[in-house]
């Protein structure tokens, strides 16, 4: 249960009057545990939204750099499981039955499907987005000190916010893209003679999204300014002849 403590702030204003001056004394008060369960709440989002950015980075790496986008299937004529194929953004590999595995680049970028292509391109902007969105996240967030300013961290939050759910969706869209033109391969009746599936990698590129979007999305519904204070004011006129200086008392 969060206690809401009060403080009252005296302020003494000296305005000009027609017999002379008047002070004007303002009591403002100013609820502190409302917005100590505000900023606990908000570091509680942030540290679950830096926990996904992490996990869904860590999926876009993985998805980048493990030739496991698509496998050889063994269906129909195809009785040969002595070894199995696999291919990759990079690299092409086929793997034996006694476990050996022997991988090989591919000749040239020209050849390549435009499918494949725009999965390098996209997956290693995903990748370099999310690193860069989560160092930003880091530097905004209320449990760091590299920002001082309060009235900032939301905004610097808000673009790790957007850069996170930008990363997000530029993971999801090459294997998504992927994972279609696999399938319509295998039902293709052309391709009888090899046939392709799923690879590990298609559905980690599809949680590695999902994790991005969710990171992104929280933090773009919590990432709001803080308000200044709660409370009420009240003022007190008193008259006075004197031209004292202002103070303020607290």
């Amino acid at each position: 249960m969060i206690h809401e403590t009060p403080i009252v702030i005296l302020r003494k204003v000296q305005k000009p009057t027609q017999s002379g001056f008047s002070y004007v004394t303002t009591v403002s008060t100013h609820v502190v545990g409302r917005l100590r369960s505000e900023r606990m709440g908000s570091v509680g989002v942030q540290v679950v939204c830096v926990a996904l950015g992490v996990l869904g980075l860590i999926g876009v790496i993985v998805c980048c750099a493990v030739p496991r986008w698509k496998v050889s299937s063994f269906v129909g004529a195809n009785i040969v499981t002595a070894q199995t194929s696999q291919q990759g953004l990079w690299t092409t590999c086929v793997v034996q039955s006694t476990g050996q595995q022997q991988c090989k680049n591919y000749d040239s970028v020209l050849v390549l499907p435009s499918d494949l292509q725009a999965a390098r391109a996209m997956t290693i902007i995903s990748c370099m987005l999310s690193i860069l969105s989560v160092l930003i996240l880091f530097c905004g967030a209320d449990f760091t000190t590299c920002v001082e300013n309060e009235a900032t961290k939301p905004k610097i939050s808000l673009v790790a916010g957007v850069g996170l759910m930008l990363a997000g969706v530029l993971v999801i869209i090459p294997v998504s893209w992927f994972a279609s033109n696999t399938v319509k391969e295998f039902n293709n009746p052309l391709h009888m003679s090899q046939r392709w599936e799923l690879g590990a990698c298609i559905y980690v590129g599809w949680g590695a999204g999902v994790l991005l979007l969710l990171a992104g999305g929280l933090l773009c519904c919590f990432s709001r300014p803080k308000s200044g204070s709660s409370g009420g004011t009240a003022k007190y006129y008193s008259n006075s002849n004197a031209s004292a200086p202002n103070k303020n008392y607290v």
